[in-house]
């Protein structure tokens, strides 16, 4: 390899973060399943957790902390040319959640598509935009994760609802000189796919049968 060829490394520029004000703590889940702050803490280390209020779309929240992330990046969305964004409760199975972020930014040159890997989901996208820099296919990247979960948890279920909340964090990525990301890893066991999941809607487990033909 050439000097004028060797890779580059790519780094964290700018950061964002958007939570909805409400906190739901151990203490208030314990007044409506069988469970306690104590049986949480142990098993999860969670403590408390945000909630949306109904309505709130993970665009939103996605939206706020992609924007957050430009701002402290000094970057002008229309530089930005990839947006991904991991999430499980995409606006809608389509367009992308990144397609409906992308218009409220203005970054008409980026290109977008949402990354559904559930908890791993912000690391595989922001090992999949590294991927792209590296390969100086784009220079200017954002990546965004971001769920709703409250929108469709089970209140009643304790083993699940004392698990998840909603938020979104935001990252741009670009080749730096020095530090940057010096090593990844991923690995997937599909063995384990059975232990939590959720199936609609899904081809298995539409949301509607009326429209199957």
């Amino acid at each position: 390899m050439k000097a004028s060829q060797t890779a580059h490394r790519i780094g964290i520029t700018g950061l964002g973060m958007s939570v909805p004000s409400k906190v739901v703590t151990n203490h208030d889940l314990a007044k409506i399943v069988d469970t306690n702050d104590e049986w949480i803490r142990t098993r999860t280390g969670i403590c408390e957790r945000r909630i949306a209020e109904p309505g709130t779309a993970t665009s939103d929240l996605a939206f706020l902390a992609a924007r957050e992330a430009l701002k402290n990046a000094h970057l002008d969305p229309k530089d930005l040319e990839l947006l991904i964004i991991a999430t499980t409760t995409p606006d809608m199975l389509f367009p992308s959640t990144a397609c409906i972020v992308q218009q409220r930014l203005g970054a008409k040159s980026a290109v977008c598509f949402d990354l559904s890997a559930a908890c791993s989901g912000s690391v595989f996208a922001l090992i999949t935009a590294q991927q792209y820099l590296l390969a100086n296919r784009y220079k200017n990247a954002l990546v965004v994760g971001a769920e709703v979960l409250s929108s469709f948890i089970d209140w009643t279920d304790r083993s699940t609802c004392v698990l998840f909340g909603d938020g979104a964090g935001a990252c741009v990525l670009q080749p730096v000189k020095t530090g940057g990301i010096l090593a990844t890893d991923m690995g997937s066991d599909g063995t384990a796919s059975g232990l939590l999941w959720s199936a609609r809607p899904g081809s298995t487990r539409p949301s509607s049968t009326t429209s199957r033909r």
